[in-house]
């Protein structure tokens, strides 16, 4: 399998390979960092939201919240999870809205689906368009020249009587605006064992390249990637969270 060929036809899979992500702190943490930074209002958008576990927690926090994403089966889940919510089919490098927005969010490193650095200006372009006076934009992202490409996270998790182990990396050459996000996905039942491998094209950037894509359209906090303090990012690491406030 390649491209995003194993994100549609594992969607089923999906919650169960983000089973150890803490979608309540994230969410909780974009919430303070609205609360500082943005207008007060309460209209929001998850892009790439998958099958809308954060937009679970931007609802009970009292938001009018919804999602955009480009797979069907995953919105079909997340509408499942989120009846309240208003959820689109669409492209996150090119989308537009009846209502300016209060809060986005793209949380998962989903950002750098856009594939090309031309492409996430215009992602950058379609959110700073969608947003309201004071809106704020919140994501997370990698800094291409702190990738090590032989560091990887796991974990393993079960359902309906199989093992799954999930194990995902980034991969960058060292060079050019293409990484990828390599996945690797081990099902074990009955004494036999599937294993898919998968990579996700992702645009590649340096936090310089990408402060210079933000400036003409947001003033940007860059944090520290920890969901439960707010610090300053100190210039060492490789992953950030960003708080972006429309000019």
């Amino acid at each position: 399998m390649s491209g995003n060929a194993l994100y549609t036809d594992l969607s089923g899979y999906y919650d169960l390979m983000c089973a150890d992500i803490d979608y309540r702190a994230q969410s909780h943490c974009v919430l303070r960092l609205h609360q500082l930074f943005g207008n007060g209002g309460k209209r929001h958008l998850d892009l790439a939201c998958g099958t809308g576990p954060h937009v679970r927690h931007f609802i009970d926090a009292g938001f009018e919240s919804g999602g955009l994403d480009i797979n069907q089966p995953m919105l079909d889940k997340a509408a499942l999870r989120c009846p309240e919510a208003h959820f689109a089919l669409g492209d996150m490098c090119g989308f537009a809205v009846a209502r300016p927005l209060d809060l986005i969010t793209c949380f998962l490193y989903s950002v750098h689906y856009s594939g090309t650095v031309e492409r996430l200006k215009a992602c950058i372009a379609s959110v700073h368009a969608a947003l309201a006076e004071g809106g704020v934009f919140c994501f997370n992202a990698v800094d291409k020249r702190r990738i090590d490409n032989d560091s990887f996270v796991s974990h393993s998790a079960e359902q309906e009587g199989a093992r799954f182990v999930f194990r995902s990396g980034w991969g960058y050459p060292g060079q050019g605006e293409r990484q990828a996000l390599r996945l690797r996905i081990e099902r074990s039942q009955g004494g036999e064992t599937q294993i898919w491998h998968d990579e996700h094209p992702m645009v590649a950037v340096s936090f310089d390249e990408l402060l210079a894509l933000l400036a003409p359209y947001f003033e940007v906090q860059v944090l520290e990637h920890d969901y439960d303090k707010l610090l300053p990012w100190d210039g060492v690491s490789g992953n950030a969270l960003l708080a972006c406030v429309k000019r």
